[in-house]
């Protein structure tokens, strides 16, 4: 049934398998051999490379075709950079622009956020920041600046491992004061306070070591085929 599988949902899944280190940067990219990795044509994985390309996850070599990028050090300090620019912007358009189910959303991933901060768990913490800035970054009521947002995280989780931070209360009460001004509609605030929380964050980003250029050779390893398919 290759037909009604997306090119969208190819895409994901080889982003994803990217981010994750599946697919290690310099590895070749070649249509037949990811088309059986995930059960699809040639065709939907030919126009997820061109948007991955375009999205800077792939490049295109002489003679070797389509590969994973191998971004480097100053392109990565680069992303954390832009970062410090983008979301401070959010925070001001979500302050002018939010829903009253954005807020819901946010002030239960601030209660949850702190419960989880007072209990140590790290990979509680880890998700449910993600998905506080994603939320975020959907209350700004930019479908573009959203999708920037969106593919900057995706890019800085590919490239930067996260310690648990020592200081997670805390980061969770920077939240919490980013969503009060939010409320409030004090866009000037959110944007000031967003700033001076991801200038505290920085520490937390480790560079990811590259790994070894290999090529995708065997297409029947086991692998999660569901993303493509959703």
């Amino acid at each position: 049934m290759r037909g009604h599988i997306s090119a969208h949902a190819v895409c994901t899944a080889i982003r994803e398998d990217i981010v994750s280190g599946a697919l290690a940067p310099g590895s070749r990219l070649i249509e037949e051999i990811l088309a059986a990795r995930y059960g699809v044509s040639r065709v939907p994985v030919r126009e997820a490379l061109r948007t991955l390309q375009s999205e800077g996850f792939v490049t295109t070599r002489h003679h070797a075709g389509a590969c994973v990028a191998e971004p480097t050090e100053q392109e990565a300090a680069d992303l954390l950079d832009i970062r410090a620019l983008l979301e401070p912007l959010g925070a001001a358009r979500a302050a002018a622009r939010r829903s009253p189910a954005h807020l819901k959303v946010l002030r239960g991933l601030v209660r949850l956020g702190r419960e989880r901060a007072r209990q140590g768990n790290p990979a509680d913490l880890r998700q449910l920041d993600g998905w506080f800035h994603e939320t975020l970054a959907q209350a700004a009521g930019s479908a573009s600046l959203t999708a920037l947002l969106t593919q900057l995280r995706r890019k800085i989780e590919w490239m930067y491992a996260v310690e648990p931070p020592a200081r997670s209360g805390e980061s969770w009460d920077e939240h919490g004061a980013v969503l009060d001004a939010v409320a409030r509609g004090d866009g000037e605030r959110a944007r000031a306070l967003m700033a001076a929380h991801i200038e505290r964050s920085r520490p937390v980003y480790r560079l990811r070591r590259p790994a070894a250029a290999a090529e995708v050779r065997d297409p029947k390893r086991p692998v999660n085929t569901a993303r493509a398919r959703s």
